[in-house]
């Protein structure tokens, strides 16, 4: 059986030595995959949010930017 989200992400964050993002931050990582998703090719969410770890990126702003290249590529393409 599968574990469920947040146990897999505690294993996986203890494992590499980091803490969990919080409920707000999780909220916005999600998010900014959805966008991701439907203004690219689905494979683009967890590369998104993998970009915006390894840039050091609040999610919040991570997910301005996101919605702000979203809303051109929705513009340009549209």
């Amino acid at each position: 059986m599968a574990q469920n989200m947040q146990d897999w992400l505690a294993g996986f964050a203890a494992e590499i030595g980091t803490t969990l993002p919080t409920r707000e931050e999780l909220d916005m990582l999600l998010e900014l995959a959805g966008v991701a998703a439907r203004a690219a090719e689905r494979p683009a969410a967890p590369i998104t949010c993998w970009l915006v770890g390894r840039a050091g990126l609040d999610p919040r702003d991570a997910l301005a930017v996101g919605q702000r290249l979203a809303g051109n590529s929705e513009a340009n393409h549209g």
